[in-house]
């Protein structure tokens, strides 16, 4: 079975374009027209990636993301014809992986769609190198799963794997570009701020749990995960 693609959009000439292109690039293809059949969808077709429109009838863009959120870890790209600053920092809160804004070309699309693809895969954890632990905290990649004084914590993907590259490779400090470089990928197209609401979100989630190491930032370079002496 081949690639499958989700497309959860009420506009049919768009899906019928999508799917016409993605079809030609090899991907099956399946399409919803409003939030509530996308989120059934998803669920029997078992997409590996989800083109997720915003503005949506029965259940927004948002909501549908948020309900994929909390059992998978699938590449979500969502599509709006806003593009303003305030859409992606809430996407992106939510797990989302890229953004298109319309209009939009084709190629584009199918550019970003194998730049996604193509990360998710590079992302998958090996078992050697699947668990993280410290002072008070676990971390999976392979199960996308945080632990604090042993319980789970609600944590979306892209936070996970900030936060797992860091602990990493702690003590070294990266710049955003390098974080954006690294977490996700060289062909992303946001800008800084993303690494900055991630950091945020992690520093909530994280806040008084141990004495031992800290996610800190160094003014006018970027972040690190520093173990404390």
């Amino acid at each position: 079975m081949g690639t499958r693609i989700l497309v959860v959009d009420d506009d049919i000439n768009i899906c019928d374009i999508l799917r016409m292109y993605l079809e030609r690039e090899g991907y099956e293809v399946k399409m919803a027209h409003d939030g509530e059949e996308g989120v059934l969808a998803f669920k029997r077709f078992d997409p590996d990636l989800v083109l997720l429109d915003i503005m949506l009838p029965q259940k927004d863009g948002w909501q549908v993301c948020r309900e994929i959120r909390e059992n998978s870890s699938v590449p979500i790209i969502m599509i709006t014809a806003k593009g303003e600053v305030f859409d992606k920092v809430l996407g992106l809160e939510l797990g989302a992986d890229d953004f298109i804004v319309k209009p939009f070309d084709t190629k584009e699309v199918t550019a970003r769609v194998k730049a996604v693809l193509r990360r998710y895969a590079s992302n998958s954890p090996k078992e050697s190198d699947e668990t993280l632990k410290f002072d008070n905290m676990e971390i999976s990649r392979s199960k996308f799963e945080l632990k604090i004084n042993g319980k789970i914590v609600d944590v979306p993907p892209k936070e996970l794997e900030l936060l797992f590259f860091l602990a990493s490779n702690s003590n070294r400090v990266f710049t955003r570009d390098q974080l954006l470089d690294k977490v996700w990928g060289f062909d992303y197209l946001g800008d800084s701020r993303t690494v900055d609401v991630h950091i945020k979100r992690l520093r909530e989630k994280l806040e008084g749990v141990s004495e031992k190491w800290v996610l800190k930032t160094v003014w006018g370079v970027g972040y690190k995960f520093e173990i404390l002496q």
